[in-house]
């Protein structure tokens, strides 16, 4: 018999175990992250003066304000249950790109811009930290 030793479909070959330190780090970041994002969602909901003057500021109506939340809040969800936490990641990521056309589109300063850009980065290094598929598709 000449068989190739391959991995089973769906499988990816080699994950190393995350060692405990990096798990718990990746779960604190992603606890603290999911905790933002829920706080704005819920600010999103609620609509306070300062978020709905803040999104007539860049040009939303304030209509669009409770989508808006309720998009953020679905997005957190799926990113702090396990089981989904990549696909929340990626909506999360693109949540995150809308908010920096905005803040491109009306000549926000560079912190301004950068702010989710940061948050982005981050979402993914705690999913890096706490998920060995990921770490090895991405490494």
């Amino acid at each position: 018999m000449n068989a190739i030793a391959q991995p089973a479909a769906g499988r990816i070959p080699n994950l190393q175990p995350i060692p405990g330190g990096q798990l718990w780090a990746g779960r604190i970041l992603g606890g603290l992250l999911g905790a933002f994002f829920l706080f704005d969602a819920v600010m999103k909901l609620v609509k306070p003066a300062p978020v709905v003057t803040a999104t007539l500021q860049m040009g939303f109506r304030e209509s669009s304000i409770l989508p808006i939340g309720i998009a953020l809040l679905i997005c957190t969800a799926l990113y702090v249950i396990p089981r989904t936490a990549v696909f929340g990641a990626l909506l999360l990521t693109g949540y995150l790109g809308g908010a920096v056309a905005s803040q491109v589109r009306i000549g926000a300063p560079l912190f301004s811009i950068l702010f989710p850009a940061v948050f982005a980065v981050l979402v993914w290094t705690s999913l890096c930290l706490r998920n060995p598929r990921v770490r090895a598709l991405l490494f």
